[in-house]
């Protein structure tokens, strides 16, 4: 296949001030990775980067990944096939296609190829027997897992953290745990990094982040808060929607409430706690996944 060009500039940050902000006397600055490029963005376009420069090095033309049918995942992985012109082929969790979803519209707008199976079929999505028959039916295809999350996706996070600015805290959404495992990578020690976990009873990612990176591990500057998921993976309280438009309307900072909306507003309840000591510098992630929003429109959860 011809050579792609993955490389693409660097996406802004803005700096956010207010009362309480002032009061505690930090700084907080917003990594806009949501405008990391007009179609693909965020953490996605991040863990996708070397998924498919994976895929060009061992000369594959196409990709195979997995997919809930609102996913940010599913968003970025066509995005992706499209602009690229790969074909890309994706099993949806089912067992039925709903053709008005505004995400499978895109899908289809993009060409993606979308297999639906049965929830018991796709909790075997990690499994290395049922991967490996899938390998034999797309020997074509470059394995992807959900979300994008493997050592692959590492390196494109750890990107993320060399272009940001020396500070005292990152913090970032963990769904997957990908986004924090890769910042581990490519971050000082010195900072702080903090994962503000969007589902509940997500201790058990712990262990994910360390098998997906071993360092972690052995370092002791990240830690995973499991106390903000507002109800649990996809739930959100009417007080954190208003809160994100409030960020929208107030800050121009736009924020979807499955994601960043959820973590950043854990944030802003640690800095009006005094959570952070006096003078800190502290970087949010914004992990993009914007396109959600029309989901919750479509499903009338906003």
């Amino acid at each position: 296949m011809r050579p792609l060009q993955f490389d693409w500039p660097e996406s802004p940050i803005q700096q956010v001030t207010s009362p309480i902000i002032q009061k505690q006397q930090i700084t907080l600055n917003i990594k806009r990775d949501d405008l990391l490029h007009p179609t693909i963005s965020g953490n996605k376009w991040r863990k996708l980067k070397y998924n498919l420069k994976e895929m060009q090095k061992n000369n594959k033309n196409a990709f195979l990944t997995f997919s809930g049918p609102f996913s940010n995942h599913l968003y970025a992985a066509g995005m992706a096939a499209r602009l690229y012109n790969i074909q890309g082929n994706i099993i949806i969790r089912g067992p039925n296609i709903d053709e008005l979803n505004p995400t499978i519209k895109m899908a289809r707008a993009c060409k993606l190829h979308l297999y639906p199976v049965n929830r018991l079929t796709y909790r075997q999505r990690n499994e290395p027997a049922y991967q490996n028959e899938l390998r034999n039916t797309f020997p074509h295809c470059h394995l992807i897992p959900e979300g994008g999350s493997n050592h692959a996706a590492l390196e494109g996070v750890k990107e993320l953290a060399g272009s940001l600015n020396n500070t005292d805290y990152i913090v970032c959404a963990t769904g997957s745990g990908g986004t924090l495992a890769g910042l581990i990578s490519g971050t000082p020690e010195s900072t702080q990094l903090i994962g503000i976990a969007v589902l509940k009873n997500a201790e058990y990612l712990r262990q994910d982040i360390i098998k997906l990176n071993p360092n972690a591990a052995i370092q002791h500057n990240w830690q995973l808060l499991c106390d903000h998921h507002d109800g649990g993976y996809g739930k959100f309280s009417k007080t954190l929607w208003l809160f994100c438009k409030k960020m929208k309307h107030v800050y121009n900072l736009p924020l979807e409430p499955i994601y960043t909306g959820k973590a950043f507003y854990a944030l802003w309840n640690l800095i009006e706690q005094g959570y952070f000591p006096a003078h800190s510098h502290i970087t949010f992630i914004h992990t993009g996944g914007l396109q959600g929003l029309d989901g919750l429109r479509y499903r009338d959860m906003i």
